[in-house]
């Protein structure tokens, strides 16, 4: 069983353009979609479509008109009640596959809102195999908000406790690894840089900064590190090794929960007691497989891109003293 929390969900609009994005302009579109969004939402929509056991922790009113698109995606929930709404985040996209995101602030959490929340992931991550903490965090929470319910869920389950995933950014990624030492972090090229206090704008070699960036977090302070980059594929650190897989060449239709459902097919395959390499494999396929789709689909099985993703050994940087 996969556990997701996604604690600042969203509905999410997608538009396809006709030509490129022209500001102060009006542009018709050529369509438009709106799905259920949210990272930990989307993860658990890619597992559950994979036929997998998945369960979102989600926070949202009874009476918002994002519960309808959320009861529609056919993902087993346990919903937290609060008296906010779900944001709604934009994503415009032109026919080259340029993308536009506007994402909205979320409803704040009142403190008793936050306990319940922290108690229904709590309750709902006995026996879970991984618990996924994904996305932003809703105003009204504390940064240290994941790094804090880690410490819940490992205090009451003890042993027992799921591996947790954390896909976040900025200082709420920042908290969980000064303190909570997660199982997998899921950053993306420029999130890892700004985790480590780096400016990615002045790499001349990705993959060596990412690598490098990563090590210094990989096993001490991360147990491992899926970090994405994009076209340049993906690069996973373990305390056994580095790999590298290289992505395959598709026709992108829309990046959103492209990163979720690289995480969501990684997971898919650790469920399945697959090496590392293959893990790897199969998250890049996943995210290759959702950037084909419009809006915030989640690929199935049959979406995967065909032929193997090449993976191999990545060598690590030299220390230098």
């Amino acid at each position: 069983m996969i556990v997701t929390l996604t604690a600042n969900p969203s509905a999410d609009r997608a538009v396809v353009l006709s030509e490129a994005l022209q500001p102060g302009e009006v542009q018709r579109a050529l369509s438009s979609r709106e799905d259920a969004g949210g990272k930990g939402v989307n993860v658990a929509r890619v597992v559950t479509a994979a036929g997998a056991p998945a369960r979102a922790v989600v926070p949202v009113n009874a009476h918002d008109p994002y519960r309808l698109l959320l009861e529609d995606t056919g993902v087993d929930l346990d919903v937290i009640e609060v008296a906010g709404r779900a944001r709604a985040n934009l994503t415009i996209t032109d026919p080259k596959g340029e993308t536009t995101k506007l994402n909205l602030p979320g409803a704040e959490l009142s403190a008793s809102e936050a306990e319940a929340l922290v108690a229904g992931v709590v309750a709902a991550s006995e026996g879970a195999t991984w618990l996924v903490l994904a996305g932003s965090l809703p105003p009204g929470v504390p940064v240290t908000f994941y790094a804090d319910l880690i410490s819940a869920v490992r205090e009451r389950w003890g042993s027992a406790s799921p591996l947790i995933a954390v896909d976040a950014s900025g200082p709420a990624l920042a908290a969980v690894v000064d303190t909570a030492r997660p199982d997998l972090i899921k950053p993306n090229h420029e999130e890892l840089a700004e985790l480590v206090g780096e400016d990615p704008a002045s790499d001349d070699d990705v993959l060596a900064s990412a690598s490098r960036r990563a090590q210094s977090l990989v096993p001490g302070r991360v147990a491992s590190a899926l970090v994405t980059l994009g076209a340049d594929g993906a690069l996973l650190f373990t305390a056994e090794g580095t790999w590298r897989g290289r992505a395959p060449r598709i026709q992108v239709a829309s990046t959103v929960g492209a990163g979720d459902s690289s995480l969501a097919g990684y997971l898919l395959a650790d469920l399945e007691g697959a090496a590392a390499p293959d893990r790897l494999a199969r998250s890049i396929a996943y995210g290759a497989a959702a950037a084909t789709l419009p809006g915030t689909q989640a690929p199935t099985p049959d979406d995967l891109p065909p032929g193997a993703i090449a993976v191999t050994e990545f060598p690590t940087p030299i220390a230098t003293s």
